[in-house]
């Protein structure tokens, strides 16, 4: 496994994974989710993507953008072919020592609120929810994760 910077030859697959994790979610939400309508090219022109790569293949990707005050975890997804093999906590971990790393003592998130099994999942590794909100049209859940050297 290789955790690195995304590039413009990772496109494709990252749009290919961002299609395979939100697409079923389009019926529960009426609407594609936020993730699909995001600009790759401008996210990895900015630097904002990682990918996770296992045998040669890209198999996850993280989208985190600089705050003020601290790091948005704009998007994580992980292609179903590679569900379930831990690289997705893996990534999370990655976001909480990237936070650290850029002086952040927080990270935070939303996601909509019809994605029951992510805010479960995000809960579970210790983020807790802020609030609810119509965000750009969308029903979100704000979460957010305090973070340190110890966590």
């Amino acid at each position: 496994m290789t955790l690195r910077a995304a590039t413009a030859h990772d496109l494709p697959a990252i749009q290919e994974i961002v299609e395979h994790a939100y697409s079923p979610y389009i019926e529960r939400m009426g609407r594609p989710p936020g993730p699909m309508l995001d600009d790759y090219v401008k996210r990895i022109e900015r630097e904002q993507v990682s990918v996770v790569e296992v045998d040669g293949r890209v198999g996850g990707l993280l989208v985190l953008i600089d705050q003020a005050d601290h790091l948005l975890l704009d998007n994580i997804a992980m292609h179903p072919d590679f569900q379930g093999r831990g690289l997705g906590r893996q990534l999370m971990d990655f976001a909480e020592a990237e936070a650290l790393r850029r002086g952040f003592g927080e990270l935070r998130l939303y996601t909509h609120e019809s994605m029951t099994e992510n805010i479960a999942i995000y809960s579970k590794l210790g983020w807790e929810e802020t609030g609810r909100a119509l965000q750009a049209g969308f029903q979100r859940v704000f979460m957010r994760k305090v973070v340190s050297q110890d966590t």
